[in-house]
């Protein structure tokens, strides 16, 4: 029983968040104002109305940028642990990151010179 004891308190969060939640959404549900309108029915999207089919192909373009900008900003992460340990690594940590950030740099590069970026 003592090596199950460590997740007590896990088991503690787990529970209060499921009930401040479930409270929260029964106050809201009995206390909140239930107004209908043709405004608050109507889809909204950054201020411009919906216009066309809902099953309009989204361009490849969307998704390139979407997952390059993933790509980038993951690899951009591993920068904040080396300059926290920065002189703890040297001259050997330095060169290390610079061929890192090479590395980076061609990727990027060489989408820039593909025109993955290039919205039209």
């Amino acid at each position: 029983m003592d090596k199950y004891a460590t997740f007590f308190p896990i088991l503690a969060l787990l529970i209060a968040a499921t009930l401040l939640g479930s409270v929260m959404i029964l106050i809201s549900v009995a206390l909140g104002k239930r107004t209908k309108s043709a405004v608050k029915s109507s889809p909204y999207e950054c201020g411009v109305d919906p216009v066309g089919d809902t099953r309009d192909p989204v361009p490849v373009k969307f998704y390139m940028v979407a997952i390059l900008f993933i790509i980038f900003d993951i690899e951009v992460v591993f920068l904040y642990p080396w300059a926290v340990i920065f002189d703890e690594l040297g001259m050997f940590g330095f060169f290390e990151m610079l061929v890192f950030v090479v590395i980076l740099l061609t990727g990027y590069f060489y989408v820039l010179g593909k025109g993955a970026l290039k919205w039209d």
